[in-house]
């Protein structure tokens, strides 16, 4: 079993229908799937893969060794020899790219090569966002809408740059624990030869395979309360191996802090009874960040409960 792979420039021609379908079931059925022929220039995200190597070499490989948490961790764990592992840790070495913060200036193109990865993107997101309202039965422009929020208030675009680098007991320590994403459109490119990424599908854990140049796709806890629980976000997680150093490079595109998120009104009214089924409360996208950060790796649901009951919210709710 593999997750779908979607030839997304076939949107534009006589197959686009076919691929719509694709598409909402790659959100509906599995909450991930890869993008091929997405748009990005194959030349930019060769300069990408090599940009981001070299920076980690360059600036990161020997302080992770030397002096990061879960190495001195996992050394304390074998000097114990109590068998355990470690749960509270991931094995990952991460910084962040944001418009307004310091960027490694090594190697010497770095920050334009990123800059424009960056741009490209984030238009590649707002296409897909497109095409889940064609597919919602949303007026164009919904989703963006929502995650902008008020005049003034634009959404959140963040990339994260993780590498997992070798590990010696892979068996004792998470690449990075299992989560599912708090925002909205989240796009993955990931190494093309060392896997790691597992997404969990009818209680079983299945490998996202490494394949060359793809975007893979998958949608967070915005995009499943907004759809009313159609496109549910997804358990996923990394494991930690003992070869090859796996490139991560994730982008987010999320609400404002100030957006307030709820189901979609067209989405809310059952067909048959024409009653309101809100499965989800309405909340601002910055209180459910705050419970997020402390919840991430547990249950999702109570994520939802605690940040109705922050709301105050007098609307029936039923919590899928």
């Amino acid at each position: 079993m593999a997750i779908p792979v979607i030839d997304f420039s076939k949107l534009r021609g006589e197959d686009r229908k076919k691929t719509l379908a694709k598409i909402d079931n790659g959100c509906e059925e599995w909450g991930f799937f890869q993008l091929v022929n997405h748009g990005i220039p194959v030349e930019l995200l060769e300069k990408v893969k090599k940009v981001c190597s070299q920076c980690y070499k360059l600036e990161r490989e020997e302080a992770f060794y030397k002096d990061s948490v879960p190495v001195k961790l996992l050394n304390e764990l074998l000097e114990g020899n109590t068998g355990k592992k470690l749960e509270d840790v991931d094995w990952e070495d991460v910084f962040t790219l944001l418009d307004d913060n310091e960027w490694p200036s090594t190697p010497q193109d770095f920050k334009e090569t990123m800059a424009e990865y960056r741009r490209e993107l984030k238009k590649l997101a707002e296409r897909l966002m497109e095409v889940m309202d064609e597919n919602l039965g949303l007026p164009k422009g919904h989703i963006k809408n929502a995650f902008n929020g008020e005049e003034g208030c634009e959404a959140f675009f963040g990339t994260k740059v993780s590498h997992y680098p070798p590990c010696p007991n892979p068996e004792l320590v998470n690449g990075l624990r299992a989560h599912t994403d708090a925002g909205g459109v989240i796009l993955l490119f990931q190494d093309d030869k060392v896997g790691g990424l597992q997404i969990l599908k009818d209680g079983e854990w299945i490998d996202v395979q490494p394949l060359e140049n793809s975007i893979v796709i998958n949608t967070g806890d915005q995009i499943e309360v907004l759809s009313n629980g159609k496109y549910k976000s997804v358990w996923h997680r990394v494991l930690a191996g003992t070869y090859g150093n796996r490139r991560s490079i994730a982008s987010f595109y999320n609400p404002s802090l100030k957006a307030t998120i709820a189901p979609a009104p067209q989405l809310a009214i059952d067909p048959v009874t024409k009653e309101v089924e809100q499965a989800y409360p309405k909340f601002v996208f910055g209180d459910y960040m705050s419970v997020y950060s402390e919840q991430k790796f547990f249950p999702k649901e109570p994520r939802f409960q605690a940040v109705g009951a922050m709301q105050n919210s007098t609307n029936p709710i039923m919590y899928s």
